[in-house]
């Protein structure tokens, strides 16, 4: 174990030596550095950018579209200024680490120049700015580097410090020895995740003293494009967080990943505090489909083949993340990730996907039967039809192909496939459904309804369109529900607030997304700005926007909506209503709304996977408002043992309920595949769902409310 030995200036310590050693800034390890020591200059990796020549001008064009054709119609003025100040500080810094109190400072002279810079193309003081922080980060990296080469085994694990998290709403390191001692601490937080996760410490140094030379060498290619690209973001995400800015590079990736025609694993990245994040995957893609990947983890690594090497790449940009992660359909790459539901940072896990196109026959809606014996001891039949997006093949309608594939006419031919199988009712599964094709989201509301609005879509300029299905036949018209969690999103809310808004049947989950905002792309003469021109509100007037839709009965939430939703993401446009259009809605369900709550509490009260998700979910809340940790390897150790034995009491627990062997050891729980016992309720393998056991209670319980509804509006018939 790294241990802090006694490091206070000896007499013998020439004034040279001790001058060189402050030199590095080691104000607190100055014990003499031997002559084979390799020190670290971030002079050796730094080097200026300047705006090309081509920046000035887009800067003005940028920020002229957006003033005049942005949804959010925002005037280029000092309070913008101010906004844009503050998130391009917070891009180059989230946590406040790397600048000092001082140049913060320095920096409030232009706080409310922006404006005019921009009208000016004037990009001096952007750059001035980054250069300052490409020299800052560089001197973070070095002197963590020079402590990993030449102090680590004097780093004392055994003192009793602590670090602060969350650092965004803290001051800045008022000077370079404040500085060191947060770097340290960092150093140290580290050094006690990996010992914490089964590392040594030869491998925890090697690793480490990797990492930051890698992240240095990151800087080292940074170009004025990279600069640019930043600085234009802080405006563009100024006014909501969809508009951006894409560069070439970064523009060729968006095309990629929108046409779906990427060979790789199909997920949608962002980037976030020097982490690569999943922000979604695409439906029925690799990665989707192998069942191990999910919205929120962070990418630590990644290695190529099933025994290819992991690299490294935390700090690394975005578009080399992602030029990495793409490879050769059949091939398979490796990521090493902090799962979005575990807090615990040293808690990774390495996951193998093999790399394919996304095939838009697989992303085709699925439906099954499920089977459930009534109170009355009869067996009922409740058909679920799984949507993972809203598609359509364009070129194929447009070619005039009679078969062409469509959301709305897959799930018709599926309606009338479990019409003839006899259900007593319908559940339409939206989970994960991250939208698509609007006009598919407006017909398959229609094979719900008689006719009339769908949803209202309302322009920048305050002008206010219906769409409407016009088509008077309905497909279905049995008792319904529609099955939705946080990944739900666009067109899935639209769906979902239209059925809720007509009565038309019951919403069940949790809260949705709340992505109710249109974008378009528009060429640039260098790249493309994606801009948000319009926002969707439902037939009632309310926006799907920030708020999203709100189940009628609500489940245990596997997503934390301070993680994952628009109301997590900052500048988000905010919920509004616009005046309710006319429309035929259907006999009010919303007395039935508690009782059928009650009966759902009920029936889960003892139901294991309920009670286990319940029980996780409230382990996880507890940590999440943990805003330090100890840097005592000892205390943490005990926490960390603490909290794995209750996760494997939490998940015995279970089994034991349902009849399963519960695990021995820790060992035991985590050479289990699902570890965390959350898996998302599309799993790979039906014959494994029924092993699993948990992967399919959501939609079970969705089809026990369902005909929890359908007595209790008979019982209400009966009794008239």
């Amino acid at each position: 174990m790294p241990k802090l030995i006694n490091l206070s200036p000896k007499k013998s310590l020439n004034h040279s030596r001790l001058l060189f050693t402050l030199a590095i800034g080691s104000l607190f390890l100055i014990a003499p550095l031997l002559s084979t020591a390799k020190i670290y200059q971030a002079e050796d990796y730094i080097h200026p950018v300047a705006p090309a020549k081509e920046h000035a001008k887009l800067s003005f064009i940028i920020a002229k579209q957006l003033q005049y054709q942005h949804y959010r119609q925002m005037v280029l003025d000092d309070k913008l200024s101010s906004k844009v100040f503050d998130a391009f500080i917070k891009f180059l810094d989230p946590n406040r680490t790397f600048f000092l109190a001082s140049d913060i400072k320095k920096f409030e002279r232009f706080r409310l120049l922006i404006d005019n810079n921009f009208r000016r193309g004037e990009l001096d003081n952007a750059f001035g700015a980054f250069n300052l922080y490409q020299k800052r980060h560089a001197q973070r990296l070095t002197y963590t580097l020079n402590l990993l080469e030449n102090h680590f085994n004097e780093l004392d694990l055994s003192k009793n410090e602590s670090l602060i998290l969350k650092r965004d709403k803290l001051a800045w390191p008022k000077d370079l020895t404040e500085q060191n001692n947060l770097s340290r601490k960092q150093l140290k937080n580290l050094i006690i995740s990996f010992k914490l996760a089964g590392k040594k410490d030869k491998e925890i140094q090697k690793l480490l003293i990797k990492r930051y030379k890698s992240q240095l060498n990151r800087i080292k290619q940074t170009n004025s494009e990279d600069a640019f690209r930043i600085y234009i973001n802080a405006l563009a995400e100024s006014y909501d967080p969809h508009t951006q800015y894409f560069s070439p590079r970064v523009s060729e990736n968006f095309d990629i990943q929108m046409s779906l025609s990427l060979e790789g694993i199909g997920a949608m990245l962002q980037s976030e505090d020097g982490y690569t994040k999943v922000k979604r995957l695409v439906p029925a893609g690799p990665a989707e489909k192998a069942g191990q990947l999910k919205a929120g983890d962070r990418i630590v690594s990644v290695g190529q083949g099933t025994g290819g090497e992991l690299v490294d790449v935390i700090g690394w940009r975005l578009d080399d993340v992602v030029q990495l992660i793409r490879g050769k359909k059949g091939t398979t790459v490796r990521l090493e990730l902090i799962p979005q539901k575990s807090k615990d940072e040293h808690k990774t896990k390495t996951i193998k996907i093999v790399r394919n196109t996304v095939k838009l026959e697989e992303q085709a809606a699925k439906q099954e039967i499920i089977e459930i014996t009534d109170n009355n001891g009869q067996k009922k039949k409740i058909g679920v039809i799984d949507i993972p997006a809203f598609y359509i093949d364009f070129r194929a309608a447009q070619a005039g192909d009679p078969n062409y594939k469509s959301t709305t006419r897959d799930v018709k031919k599926l309606i009338k496939e479990l019409k003839e199988k006899n259900i007593d009712g319908l559940v339409i599964d939206l989970r994960n459904d991250g939208g698509g094709s609007l006009q598919e989201v407006n017909s398959l509301v229609g094979l719900f309804i008689k006719s009339g609005p769908t949803v209202q879509i309302k322009s920048a300029d305050g002008r206010i369109a219906q769409l409407r299905d016009e088509d008077e036949s309905v497909d279905y018209t049995g008792p319904l529900a529609v099955l939705v969690n946080r990944l739900s999103a666009s067109a899935s809310e639209i769906f979902a607030g239209a059925i809720q808004d007509y009565n038309r049947g019951l919403i069940i989950g949790n809260q949705t997304f709340g992505k109710g905002t249109v974008q378009a792309l528009q060429p640039l003469e260098q790249g493309q700005l994606k801009l948000t021109h319009a926002k969707f509100y439902r037939v009632s007037g309310g926006s799907t926007q920030n708020l999203g839709v709100l189940p009628d009965i609500t489940f245990p939430a596997l997503y934390d909506k301070d993680d994952i939703g628009e109301s997590s993401l900052p500048e988000a446009l905010p919920w509004d209503q616009v005046d309710k259009v006319d429309y035929d809605n259907f006999p009010a369900l919303n007395t039935t709304f508690a009782t059928l709550q009650e009966m759902h509490k009920k029936r889960v009260a003892h139901d294991p996977d309920f009670l286990y998700i319940q029980e996780t979910i409230e382990r996880i809340d507890k940590k999440k408002d943990k805003k330090t940790v100890s840097l005592n390897f000892s205390i943490r150790q005990k926490e960390y043992q603490k909290s794995r034995q209750e996760q494997l009491a939490i998940e015995n627990k279970r089994r034991i309920a349902k009849g399963e062997k519960p695990f021995k050891n820790i060992k035991e729980l985590d050479e289990d595949e699902d570890v965390l016992g959350l898996n998302d309720d599309h799993d790979k393998d039906e014959e494994d769902d029924k092993k699993k056991g948990d992967s399919h209670t959501m939609l079970l319980e969705s089809a026990h409310i369902l005909l929890d509804f359908i007595h209790l509006k008979q019982d209400k018939l009966v009794n008239k």
